[in-house]
């Protein structure tokens, strides 16, 4: 079962937080704004993350209500998805 979403974040916020105590300790003021600003990024980053998660996980259809899909045609869709841009 995954984590809940506001442990992931807690654990976060709890990793920047000795990291800029650390920092502030030896008052390193260039590695305090450094670090504010990674914390801001990957607090953003995860929360896209775990919304796509969500996004996934969520309810499914019955399995015999799905139409049999050809798996050339699966795999396309797959191709569509993952492909960057």
């Amino acid at each position: 079962m995954p984590r809940q979403r506001q442990q992931i974040l807690d654990n976060l916020d709890a990793v920047y937080r000795e990291a800029y105590a650390r920092a502030e300790a030896a008052t390193d003021a260039r590695l305090m704004a450094d670090l504010d600003a990674a914390y801001q990024r990957e607090q953003l980053l995860l929360e896209v993350l775990l919304d796509i998660r969500d996004a996934l996980a969520g309810p499914v259809a019955p399995r015999a209500a799905a139409p049999p899909t050809d798996p050339v045609t699966a795999l396309e869709t797959i191709r569509r998805i993952t492909r960057l841009r």
